[in-house]
């Protein structure tokens, strides 16, 4: 039994049902209100689950309308393997989950968004120098990675996932802008590369917390990111109420090497 294995089973004997549907929530946003939670288990006690290390990420599960709530996440800059990285998805994916929804926050590279807007994304540019698929499933299709059919009516836009830790420099920023991106972060191109993999229907949604680097004479700093984070909150929760209490999308196929 692999340790992915280990913690669906222990989630299934602690969880009232099992999910479809599992949220993913980015800095600042770990202690988003969606509503009554049934069951609250923090990542050290699920078997594998590799813990959380950075503020504005709590490091808990929840069960709220019926759906997974992963409040926090781990970021390869942390010096987490990637397939530490991804293991919450895989975990969620042999419990069942067919929706994967990822949020998280992100510095602007397109003049045209501000902080406090919310962006659907649409396609990315993974820059992070690795794949979570290294070693094994090959050649996965990320044509249409993802489904945002739910998020109508929203900015939308590419975002890019660097490495990190440090924020971008305004020469990369420039090469972003130039490679067509319209936001950049350090975490959610893997997740949702393992999620595709997996056959989950993939939802992202960046929050616009600061313009990037050399946009602005403001230096980016984490807690200003938070801040911004804590003022969108209320909308990212109706946002993501609304879905949760959406159908289900249709199951995709788990594509193989």
């Amino acid at each position: 039994m692999t340790v992915e294995d280990r913690a669906a089973a222990y989630l299934r004997r602690r969880l009232p049902s099992i999910p479809r549907v599992a949220v993913i929530l980015g800095s600042g946003m770990g202690d988003l209100d969606l509503g009554p939670s049934s069951a609250d288990i923090p990542y050290a006690k699920i078997p594998g689950f590799p813990q959380v290390r950075v503020a504005g990420h709590p490091g808990r599960l929840s069960f709220v309308r019926g759906a997974a709530i992963l409040r926090g996440r781990v970021h390869f800059y942390e010096g987490h393997a990637m397939e530490e990285v991804v293991r919450p998805v895989r975990v969620l994916a042999r419990l069942g989950v067919v929706r994967l929804v990822l949020t998280n926050a992100a510095g602007a590279v397109n003049r045209s968004l501000r902080p406090g807007d919310l962006m659907a994304i649409t396609d990315h540019l993974n820059l992070m120098g690795v794949n979570p698929l290294h070693g094994g499933a090959r050649f996965v299709d990320l044509t249409s990675i993802y489904d945002t059919s739910v998020l109508r009516g929203m900015k939308r836009g590419v975002y890019a996932a660097m490495a990190g830790p440090s924020y971008e420099t305004p020469a990369e920023i420039r090469m972003l802008r130039r490679l067509g991106a319209d936001a950049v972060g350090m975490s959610t191109v893997p997740e949702a590369i393992a999620a595709r993999q997996a056959g989950m229907t993939v939802t992202a949604i960046s929050v616009i917390t600061n313009a990037a680097a050399g946009t602005t004479k403001a230096p980016v700093s984490h807690e200003e990111v938070l801040r911004t984070a804590a003022r969108a909150r209320a909308k990212v929760a109706a946002l993501l109420r609304k879905i949760l209490d959406g159908p289900l999308p249709e199951p995709r196929r788990k594509q193989r090497p």
